[in-house]
Parts: C-alpha cells; sequence; structure tokens
C-alpha cells in the first residue's frame, strides 16, 4: 500500500505507457502489456480471473473474426456487451485491425442502439445473443452481427499500424437534450488520457483498479486503458447493491477506487465502506459531476488514508482538471488544475481571460481535445473552435473544446465549478447555481441523494424544485425549514419532492429530466 501524499512519477510507469512510436494504435497498450507479463491477471470477473496471455488471444480472435467479415481499418464496429473480459477483448481486438470501435451501453433498447448503429455507419455488431435475448424485439440493422460467444481465441499478431490523428473509437453521449451524439477520438487522445491519468494516480502494475462503471462511458471506459496500460488487474463488480461493492472492494484488494458522485453517496451508506477500512485502497477518484462538499469529508472520514483525487472532465475531450490530493481538505469545492500536458483557459464571452473570481466559460487546450462529432460539422463548429489567445499571426490549426461549463479560478490557479451555461438558474432577478443549492441540502445531514431542477413561474421567472432522497427519519418539512435557515429567499427551493430513489442517465449519472418527468406525471 502506498502512504505518500504525492503521485509517483513517471519512470514508476509500465513501459505500455511510454509514449508510441512506429505504430500509435491504441491496442499497443493490451500487446505490450500481455508481451512483458502474459500470466499476471488483467481482468477479474465474479466467477473467473483471465490473465495478459488469455486475454490478447481473445482480441487475437476478434481480430480474426472481423477479417473473416471483410472489416477494413476506419469501418466502424459496434460493441454490445456487459462489462466484461470479452467486452475488452471485443474493443482492443476492434482498434487492432484499424476499425473504429463504438461501446453501445447495454441498458439501451432497440430504438436507441438501432440509432447509434445507424448514425455510425456501423458495418459490424460484436454482441451475445443471450444479450440480444432480452430485448423487447429483435434489432432492425444492417450492421453484420457477430455473436462473441462463439469466437475462438487466435493467434497474436502485432496490430494494424495507425498514426495518431487516425479515428480510434465513438463515444455517443447521453446529451441532455435531442439524440446522442458521437464524439469522435483518435489513436493519440486514447494514449494521452491514459498517460495523463496514470501519472497523477499513479497507476503501477501492482494496482487493483475496481469497474463499477459502463464501458460506454468515458470515465469508465478509461478504467481499463489504464489498467491494460500499466499492466494492472481491473475488478469488475457489477451488484447495484453498496454493501456488495464494500465487500469486493476488501475481498479483491483494490487499491485504486473510481466512482460518480451518486454512487460515491450509496457507499456512504454502507457500513462496511463508511465505518470499516479498506486497508488496501490508496487512491480515489471521482468525476462525472460534483460531489457535494460535506459528502467529501465523510468520504475522507471514512477512508482517510486513501487519497481523494476530485476531478473534471467532458466526452469531449476526456479529462480536463484534477484537484492532488494533499489540497482536498482545505478546498473541498474545487475541481483543481489542468492535467498534466493540457492547460485550462477560463474565458468571457468575447474570448478573452476572466480575471480571478471572475466566472466564465472552461476551454480546454491539449492532446485529449477530440477529433469532433462524428457526421455532424455544425455541431463540431459550435464547439470545437480555433484557440481565441493563440499569437497573432499564428496559424489556425489548433483546435480547442468549449465546454460550456462555467467556472471561476482563484488566485491560486484552482477552478472552482459553478454549473452548466444552460443550467444556471434565473430566478428573483439572481442567477443561482443549482449545485450550490444541492450542497446546502446535502449539508443539512437529512440527504441521501438530491438534484434541483426548475418550474415556469409568472411571478419569480423560474421556480426551484429539489427531488431528494431523505434518510431514514427526515421530512421534507424539517428539510424545507433547514433551507430557510441556512438560504436566502431566493435560492430556497419552492418545493421539495421526496422520491425512494434518484434516476440516473446511463452513465451513472442523475437524470434531471427523468426526475421532472416522473414529478410531471405524478402531479396531472
Amino acid at each position: 500500500m502506498k502512504s505518500s501524499s504525492r503521485a509517483p512519477l513517471a519512470p514508476t510507469l509500465a513501459p505500455a505507457l511510454a509514449p508510441p512510436l512506429a505504430n500509435a494504435n491504441a491496442a499497443g497498450l493490451l500487446w505490450a502489456s500481455a508481451g512483458s507479463t502474459p500470466d499476471r491477471d488483467a481482468i477479474v470477473e465474479r466467477d473467473r480471473t483471465v490473465t495478459y496471455a488469455a486475454l490478447v488471444a481473445q482480441a487475437s480472435g476478434v481480430v480474426e473474426a472481423l477479417g473473416a467479415a471483410g472489416v477494413r481499418p476506419a469501418d466502424r464496429v459496434a460493441i454490445l456487451l456487459n462489462r466484461s473480459a470479452r467486452a475488452a477483448a471485443a474493443f482492443f481486438g476492434t482498434v487492432a485491425t484499424g476499425a473504429i470501435a463504438i461501446n453501445v451501453n447495454e441498458t439501451l433498447r432497440p430504438r436507441q442502439i438501432e440509432h447509434i448503429l445507424d448514425h455510425c455507419g456501423a458495418s459490424v455488431l460484436l454482441t451475445d445473443s443471450s444479450l440480444l435475448a432480452m430485448q423487447p424485439r429483435a434489432l432492425r440493422t444492417t450492421a453484420h452481427v457477430i455473436d462473441v460467444a462463439s469466437i475462438p481465441e487466435g493467434a497474436s499478431t502485432s496490430p494494424v499500424p495507425r498514426v495518431g490523428g487516425d479515428m480510434a473509437q465513438i463515444i455517443y453521449t447521453s446529451g441532455s437534450t435531442g439524440l446522442p451524439k458521437g464524439v469522435t477520438i483518435t489513436h493519440a487522445n486514447l494514449w494521452a488520457g491514459v498517460r495523463a491519468v496514470s501519472l497523477y494516480v499513479g497507476v503501477t502494475a501492482d494496482d487493483r483498479i475496481a469497474s463499477l462503471l459502463p464501458f460506454s462511458f468515458d470515465y469508465g471506459f478509461n478504467q481499463l486503458l489504464c489498467a491494460v496500460g500499466a499492466g494492472a488487474t481491473l475488478v469488475i463488480e457489477d451488484s447495484p447493491l453498496p454493501q456488495q461493492i464494500a465487500t469486493t472492494l476488501r475481498e479483491q484488494a483494490v487499491t485504486v477506487l473510481p466512482c460518480v458522485p451518486p454512487l460515491w453517496l450509496q457507499l456512504l451508506t454502507a457500513p462496511a465502506f463508511r465505518d470499516e477500512r479498506l486497508p488496501a485502497l490508496r487512491a480515489m477518484t471521482n468525476t462525472g459531476g460534483k460531489i457535494p462538499t460535506e459528502a467529501v469529508r465523510r468520504l475522507r472520514a471514512a477512508q482517510p488514508h486513501a487519497q481523494l483525487f476530485l476531478m473534471y472532465g467532458l466526452t469531449e475531450a476526456f479529462r480536463a482538471t484534477y484537484l492532488p490530493p494533499d489540497l482536498v481538505d482545505a478546498h473541498p469545492d474545487s475541481i483543481g488544475r489542468s492535467i498534466p500536458g493540457g492547460e485550462i483557459l477560463v474565458l468571457r464571452e468575447d474570448g478573452t481571460r476572466c480575471a480571478p473570481g471572475e466566472v466564465g466559460e472552461l476551454v480546454q487546450r491539449g492532446p485529449t481535445v477530440a477529433a469532433g462529432y462524428w457526421n455532424d460539422p455544425e455541431a463540431t463548429a459550435r464547439v470545437y473552435r480555433a484557440n481565441p489567445l493563440r499569437a497573432p499571426g499564428t496559424p489556425d490549426a489548433e483546435r480547442v473544446v468549449y465546454s460550456g461549463d462555467l467556472v471561476r479560478m482563484d488566485e491560486h490557479g484552482l477552478l472552482y465549478y459553478e454549473g452548466r451555461r444552460d443550467r444556471l438558474i434565473k430566478t428573483l432577478g439572481y442567477r443561482v447555481s443549482p449545485d450550490e443549492i444541492a450542497d446546502a441540502l446535502y449539508a443539512s445531514g437529512m440527504v441521501v441523494e438530491a438534484i434541483v431542477g426548475t418550474e415556469e413561474d409568472d411571478a419569480r421567472g423560474t421556480r426551484i424544485i429539489a427531488y431528494v432522497v431523505l434518510v431514514e427519519g427526515a421530512t421534507a418539512n424539517a428539510l424545507q425549514r433547514f433551507c430557510k435557515m441556512e438560504l436566502p429567499r431566493y435560492m430556497q427551493p419552492a418545493r421539495i419532492e421526496t422520491r425512494a430513489a434518484l434516476p440516473r442517465t446511463t452513465s451513472g449519472k442523475f437524470d434531471l429530466r427523468a426526475a421532472q418527468a416522473v414529478a410531471a406525471s405524478v402531479s396531472a
């Protein structure tokens, strides 16, 4: 177990994470680790363990199956599988051929799956017949369907040569409105993201990294990449029960635990996590939303020996910032600084830099910035733009990503998330962050989960509505009284709606639109 308060330096990283030279194919992460440590455990599932030698043999079988199906470099191959070694082999086998991989969330239904297959023009769908049998109807698609259970292991061959700018993956974002968009990720993006996170978290071959999130979610997928890139072990746990998750963390001696805020809040209800130390655990990482400040303190109290990395990222650029663990106690509400190799700009609407403390849009530069949206030049031009701060005379070649997220930077360079540009609430003449209200709700000690939405109101402009899961014995009236004591009038929820559980998106984030839809159906 590591006890240092600082992440290890680059020399501790595995050879697989060295910058690619002649062949930038991201499948090289697996092939390098299998070559150096073939007998090491790569993936642990509930009923089996797969070594690196076995995983590369499975991926090689996928290479052969795709070749037999006529797949060529730059073709799109969709992967609809439960999070597993098979899903990992399907991804690495796909990119090893030079094709572009699309991880499809296994909880989606035919309509959403068909949209993704059609939108990306997938020529092949790698899936499992038992998983397809669980769908309410047969898929309507022109993609050639291959059951991965029928693919035998293959003989290992080198991945097809790629350069960094070649496309490796399309990630479909859940989005807040409309149909999902496909973010196009290059091989260079994948290498850069893995190296950056592995560097500051200090991932080594000795780590056992928990996998609790879908591979279709960029954060969940990066746990696979970081584990394979370092020659570490990925421990897959698919139970939704926090007590079972905590048991697996202990039994499997997990060293790195990545979660999103709703999952952290659930784990804090489990005595096996909240009240008992997990001695092997050395690092906890968060992204996918801001953890309430009170929950940060509870996490630190639950596992005080483990470093806590508070991170922020967006699918369009993977990872943007992280807060070093030694700053978490003093700045639990900060999202930190730029990841290694990147730069964060906080800009006004006119493209100039914001002063310290001034709220502006987070704009990201660096090697993790994706290529754009698949088959959507309009959206790409709106979000991926020229760097407005480039020196006069500099060619207009670099693209930065405009996140739509509002942040402020303090005088020490630490960033603080204020909310989405399109989520700030205008009420009673004030601009209000829903996350700030949620923080107050959590601070009451009465709330397990909370999200904040709005309703139109002629008098206020917008009425604030809170959707909460209460701790046992708490009441909405008591929570409302707390809000009246702790929040100014313009920030107080006009109504608090209690739920047994809050809905989530396929990536594990709270789903505000679904919560509002339930409220509308109840009131109707």
